[in-house]
C-alpha cells in the first residue's frame, strides 16, 4: 500500500480550471479589468494596487489606514484638510471624540479651565466669561463679588449695605458682633451697628 495520494486526472482537470475561472472573476473595481498579481479588497469590492485612489486628489493609497466618505475611499491627508475640525486649543486636526463649546471645538485635553488650576472641564460644569471657560472655583476666585467684611467670594445671596455687599453671616454689628438682621441699623465711621448698641 502506498502512502501518495492520487488525484484522478479529471478531478485535477477540474481544478486547475475553477482556479483558472475564479482568477478570471476578479475584476478591479476602477478599470473593470481581471486582477492577476496582487489585489486589494476594500468596501465590498477589489481593486487594482494602483487603482485604489483618494477620491479627492487622485493619489494612490498605500496606508493601511484610509478614511471613507459616501461610500469611496479618502487618505488621511484629504480626510483630515476636509472632514475633520480643528482644535480651538491646539489648533490641530480633531480625529477622536469633539467637545463643542464656547461656540468652538476642541479635543478633551484641550477644553480644560482658563483660570489658574487648568483642570478638564469636558465631564463637568463650567462657566463662560468673554469668551473663556473656567471651573466653578475659579471663576468665583477672579469674578464673584467680594463681601466687605471678609473680601471672599459672595456666591449665593448677599445683603447689601453701606455701597456695598456682604455675606449674611459677615453683616455684623461692630460693637457687639451680632448679625444685624433687621433692615435698621446706623453707621459709625464706615462699620454697621445694630439698634440695640446705639440704644
Amino acid at each position: 500500500m502506498s502512502d501518495q495520494l492520487s488525484i484522478p486526472s479529471n478531478l485535477q482537470k477540474m481544478s486547475n480550471a475553477m482556479s483558472e475561472e475564479k482568477e478570471k472573476n476578479i475584476v478591479c473595481h476602477k478599470c473593470n479589468e481581471a486582477i492577476t498579481k496582487r489585489v486589494i479588497t476594500a468596501l465590498g469590492k477589489t481593486w487594482h494596487p494602483e487603482h485604489f485612489l483618494c477620491r479627492h486628489c487622485d493619489e494612490q493609497i498605500e496606508d493601511a489606514t484610509f478614511n471613507i466618505q459616501d461610500g469611496e475611499p479618502v487618505c488621511s491627508k484629504c480626510f483630515v484638510e476636509r472632514y475633520t475640525s480643528t482644535c480651538a486649543g491646539c489648533k490641530k486636526p480633531i480625529m477622536e471624540r469633539t467637545i463643542c463649546a464656547l461656540g468652538e471645538n476642541w479635543h478633551e485635553c484641550c477644553f480644560v479651565c482658563d483660570g489658574a488650576c487648568k483642570k478638564p472641564l469636558s465631564n463637568c460644569p463650567f462657566y463662560e466669561r468673554d469668551g473663556k471657560a473656567y471651573c466653578k472655583q475659579d471663576y468665583e476666585d477672579l469674578f464673584a463679588v467680594r463681601c466687605a467684611k471678609c473680601e471672599k467670594p459672595i456666591t449665593d445671596s448677599a445683603i447689601v449695605a453701606m455701597n456695598a455687599k456682604w455675606h449674611r453671616d459677615c453683616f455684623r454689628c461692630n460693637r457687639c458682633e451680632n448679625p444685624i438682621t433687621s433692615a435698621t441699623f446706623t453707621i459709625e465711621g464706615d462699620k454697621p451697628v445694630c439698634p440695640e448698641c446705639t440704644c
